[in-house]
């Protein structure tokens, strides 16, 4: 698989840059880097987000109550073990 890159140049607050410069040395990674990582982990965590969003409507609440209020202690099925 071939990854392809792609440049930005980014404009950020010198404050930011200054911040980011000290945690990415912290994190004993380049600037660029930690900036990818923590695009990454924003659009991870949108992602994450919307697809709960969007299967929220398919939940069935019964039966969710049902598994919430099972009893525990129980051991598992043989279908449960490995």
């Amino acid at each position: 698989m071939t990854v392809r890159n792609a440049t930005y140049p980014l404009r950020m607050p010198r404050s930011l840059k200054t911040a980011v410069e000290k945690l990415s040395a912290q994190d004993g990674t380049s600037m660029n880097q930690f900036v990818v990582m923590a695009v990454a982990e924003k659009v991870s965590a949108l992602n994450t987000a919307e697809f709960f969003e969007q299967h929220r409507a398919n939940a069935d609440r019964k039966k969710f109550r049902k598994i919430l209020n099972r009893r525990g202690g129980q051991s598992p099925g043989p279908k449960d073990q490995i």
